[in-house]
This record gives C-alpha cells, sequence and structure tokens, in this order.
C-alpha cells in the first residue's frame, strides 16, 4: 500500500516461527497523535473489519513521548496467541482509539521449522602444520542455524548498542533540538505575547471604532427620528394649515353669512324703519283719526249740546206749543168764542198762521237735525270702527316687530357666541400654531445643535480614524515584522526538520546497511557449503 500512513511498519519478515514470541517494530511520525487506546493487531489478508482480528497488543508509548515528535516503538505477540503453520497470509494493522486504520504492513506467513535431520555439510580449514588442508564437517542444520542466529544475535546486540550510541547522540541532539526549541518556544511567545497585545491594541481601536460607529449610528438615529418628528410636525403643521384654511373658509362663510344676515337685518331694519315710518304714519294718522274723533266727539257734544239746547228749546218750543195750545185752544176756544166776534179776532188769527208757520219750521229743523245727528253718529261709528281697526293692526305690526326684534336679537347672540367661539377656536389654533412654530424653531435648533455635535463628532471620527490608520499602518508593519521574523523561525524549524530527517534518513540507511550486512552474511553462510559440495562434485 502506497498510502502515505501515518504510522510505519519496520522490519516485518516473510515468515515467522509459531512457537515463538514476534516483534513488531513500527515508527509513528510527528503527524500521528497518540493515544492510551491505539493498538495492533493481527489479522488475516482480506480482512473488511477491523474487529476481524485473529489477536492483538496495546500499543503503548515509550518512556520520554511527545506529541508531534517522530518515534519507534516495538510490540511484542506472545507465541501462545499466535496462529499455527499454514500458508494462510497474515499482516500487522496499526489501528487509533478512534477505529481508524493507521498503516498495515506487508504481508507475510506462519511456518514451523524444518527438522533437525536436515544436515548441512560445512568445509573447514585445519589449524596445524599442514596449513594447506581442507575438513569437510557435517552438522544438523538447526545447530547450523542457531549458531547463526547467535550470530545474528550478537550482532544484532551491536547494533543496538549502536544504535543506543545513536540514540544517545540523537537525544542529544534531540537536547540540542529542544533547547533550540525552547528558545524558540521563548521567542515564539514573546512574539505571541506581542502579537495578542497588538491584538489587543487592535480589539481596543475596534472596540472604539465600533463604540464610534454606535454613536455616530445613535446619532443618524435620533437625526432620523428628529426627521421623522420633524416631518410628522411638518405633517401636523401642513394639517393645522389646512384647518386654518378650512376655519378661514369657515369664517369666510360665516363672515358671509354673518353679512347676508347684517344685510338681512339691514333689510329688517329698513323694513322696522319702514313698518316704524308706516306706524308713525298709522301713528299720525291715528292722532288725526283721535283729532278728528275728538273734534267729532267735540262736535257730537257740541252737536249733544246743540241737541240738548234744541231738546231742551224743542221743551220750551213744545211747552211753547202746549202753551200755543193751551193758547191756540184758550185762543180757539176764544175763536170759537171770538167767531162770533170775527171782527174782534182778525189780528189774533193772523197771528195764530204766523205761529203755525213758525211751528212747522221748527219741525223742519228738528227733523234736519235729526237727519244731521243720525250722520254724526254714523260717522262717529264708522271712525270707531276704524280706529278698533288701526288699533289692532298697531298691535299686530308691535307683535311682529316684537317678533322680529326677538328674532334679531337671537341671531345677533347667536352670531355673537359663533364668532366668540370661532375668536376663541382661532385664538386657540393661533396659539397652538404659535406653539408649533416655537416647538419647530426648538427643534431646529435643536436639530442644528446635533449637526454641529454630528460635525463635530464626524470630525473627531475622521482623527479617530486617521489615528486608527495610522496605528492600524503601524500595526500592521509590526505584524509584517512578526510575520517575517515568525517564517524566520519557521524556515529554522524546517531547517531542523530538514536536518532530523537527514538524521533519520541517515540512521535508516545505516539500519538498510547492517541488514544488508547481517543478510548477505546469513546468505553466504548459508548458501556457502551447497556451493562448495557443487565444487567438490
Amino acid at each position: 500500500m502506497e498510502k502515505a500512513w501515518r504510522v510505519e511498519f519496520r522490519n516485518v519478515g516473510s515468515s515467522y516461527f509459531p512457537q515463538s514470541r514476534v516483534e513488531c517494530h513500527y515508527s509513528v511520525s510527528s503527524g500521528h497523535t497518540w493515544a492510551s487506546h491505539d493498538w495492533v493487531g493481527l489479522f488475516k489478508v482480506g480482512w473488511s473489519s477491523v474487529k476481524d482480528y485473529h489477536t492483538f497488543v496495546w500499543a503503548l508509548a515509550p518512556a520520554g513521548y511527545q506529541d508531534g515528535t517522530d518515534v519507534n516503538c516495538c510490540v511484542h505477540f506472545q507465541a501462545s496467541y499466535l496462529p499455527k503453520s499454514s500458508s494462510q497470509q497474515y499482516q500487522f494493522v496499526y489501528v487509533d482509539g478512534k477505529g481508524e486504520v493507521c498503516s498495515a504492513s506487508p504481508q507475510f506467513t506462519f511456518s514451523a521449522p524444518k527438522p533437525l535431520e536436515d544436515l548441512v555439510t560445512l568445509e573447514e580449514g585445519a589449524h596445524g602444520e599442514e596449513g594447506g588442508t581442507d575438513m569437510l564437517l557435517v552438522v544438523p542444520r538447526a545447530e547450523l542455524l542457531q549458531s547463526r542466529l547467535q550470530e545474528c544475535l550478537r550482532e544484532r546486540a551491536e547494533l543496538i548498542h549502536a544504535r543506543e550510541g545513536a540514540e544517545r547522540m540523537k537525544q542529544r541532539e534531540k537536547e540540542k533540538y529542544g533547547k533550540a526549541r525552547e528558545a524558540w518556544d521563548r521567542g515564539r511567545e514573546q512574539l505571541e505575547r506581542n502579537v495578542s497585545e497588538l491584538k489587543e491594541e487592535l480589539r481596543e481601536s475596534r472596540d472604539r471604532m465600533e463604540e464610534m460607529e454606535r454613536r455616530q449610528e445613535q446619532v443618524e438615529a435620533s437625526g432620523e427620528a428628529l426627521a421623522q418628528e420633524k416631518s410628522s410636525i411638518l405633517a401636523k403643521k401642513a394639517a393645522i394649515k389646512q384647518r386654518i384654511r378650512e376655519l378661514e373658509d369657515d369664517i369666510k362663510a360665516l363672515t358671509l353669512k354673518a353679512v347676508e344676515r347684517e344685510t338681512e337685518m339691514e333689510r329688517m331694519k329698513e323694513r322696522d324703519k319702514k313698518q316704524a315710518v308706516q306706524m308713525m304714519e298709522d301713528e299720525k294718522e291715528r292722532k288725526v283719526l283721535q283729532l278728528k274723533l275728538e273734534q267729532t266727539e267735540g262736535e257730537l257734544r257740541s252737536l249733544s249740546a246743540e241737541f240738548q239746547g234744541l231738546r231742551s228749546s224743542l221743551a220750551q218750543r213744545d211747552t211753547h206749543v202746549l202753551q200755543l195750545r193751551d193758547t191756540i185752544t184758550t185762543l180757539t176756544h176764544r175763536l170759537n168764542m171770538a167767531q162770533r166776534k170775527e171782527a174782534e179776532s182778525e189780528a189774533s188769527l193772523a197771528e195764530m198762521w204766523g205761529l203755525r208757520e213758525r211751528q212747522g219750521v221748527s219741525e223742519r229743523g228738528a227733523e234736519g237735525l235729526k237727519e244731521e245727528l243720525c250722520a254724526l253718529v254714523a260717522q262717529r261709528d264708522q271712525g270707531q270702527t276704524e280706529l278698533h281697526q288701526a288699533r289692532l293692526q298697531a298691535a299686530q305690526l308691535t307683535l311682529q316687530l316684537a317678533d322680529a326684534s326677538l328674532t334679531l336679537r337671537e341671531g345677533r347672540a347667536h352670531w355673537a357666541q359663533e364668532r366668540q367661539s370661532l375668536q376663541c377656536t382661532t385664538s386657540k389654533d393661533r396659539e397652538r400654531l404659535e406653539k408649533l412654530n416655537g416647538e419647530m424653531q426648538r427643534i431646529e435648533e435643536k436639530l442644528q445643535e446635533e449637526r454641529m455635535e454630528r460635525e463635530k463628532v464626524e470630525v473627531e471620527l475622521g482623527r479617530e480614524k486617521d489615528c486608527n490608520r495610522v496605528q492600524l499602518g503601524e500595526t500592521r508593519r509590526e505584524l509584517q515584522e512578526l510575520k517575517a521574523s515568525l517564517r524566520m523561525a519557521q524556515k529554522e524549524k524546517e531547517q531542523l526538520l530538514l536536518d532530523k530527517q537527514d538524521l533519520m534518513e541517515y540512521m535508516r540507511q545505516v539500519e538498510q546497511r547492517m541488514e544488508a550486512v547481517a543478510d548477505a552474511k546469513w546468505s553466504t553462510a548459508v548458501f556457502a557449503p551447497t556451493s562448495e559440495r557443487t565444487h567438490a562434485h
């Protein structure tokens, strides 16, 4: 598997003995984070789940292990848990605590060793006087393998000793690297502190900027609220102006109505004046009629007096007629007495005819006076009737005048009330308009002050922005310097990692060389007798 594993298995053989303990060597890279639940399992080739393991051991970290570093580790599989010898292929698998596969080893098998009866012929030089004599030794292959194994173990111990020396050198290099890393960490911490301080200053600057922006937003919001309030006040003012115009129109209409009423009142006054003039004329006529009536009454009284006088004169005349009748009777008696004495009574007869004529004239005068009295009585009755009708017309005109005066007074009172209410409403509207104008002026002054404050705040914000820009430029410059120093430190770290990788590569090459030397020695030791025997044949 050519995948870049975080764990790499090393020195995996092609086969193992099932009756002996098996060592599994692996390297943990710096990209792997070790956990206490990491384990190495023995799996059959073709496994599909991490639960298909044959056996497993916990992958314990070596002493002094630090996260983020490369380390070589080794675990042991006990013989009692190993599978039996067969042709089945197996492989080691490294699984972390999360259940993820971190690495898989090459395939291998478990096979039993050959019997000890297998012999191997070895050629050995004789140590004596005859230096050129060779000897052939026949030894069991197991014994040979055992000796070879002991030699390999000695070589392995030497290699382990060399590796320990290399480990000590590596430890010293690691200590140097640790010191350099500590110095670099201190420098990095100092840089981080500087960066944190700069970040804190930047955060404070941002907070101040945000505060100023909040204040500006509040000022803008208050300006918008004041603008809305101003627009609402302007709308109210427009509505009030509209109301004032409507009231003025109503006042004009009421004024027109009042003018119409005044003209009507003037007409009524003219009518009243005409009626008063008519009444005055009627009064004059009444007075004239009263005078005429008085005169008529005077005339009637005089006529009555004359009638009484005439009646008294008639009575006197009646008495005189009676007397005359008595006289006539007496005269008639005398005439009768004197008829015999015609001659004696001719003067008395003439006088009697004169009295008769005078009596007829008096009777005709009395009848004329009676006719005149009847005419005067009829004229008086007609005058009284006309006077009564004039009085009734005057009373009706007086009532109409009183009604008109009452209606005029009520109209004047109602118009005065409406005018007073309109004046009060107009005065209230004017006061309200003045108050609104005063509030508008105060609001405009307040807006002007807020605008000035806003301009001051904007100027301060501009200054602070300039200062913050300067500080930000300095901070950016310092950050660039810090980044440059961090890049230098990163480059130094990369150089140290490269040196470490070179050292690891050198150690890997040394191990490969040692393994190659061991394999070469093993192959030389194993295949040398066979080649000698072949040459002998």
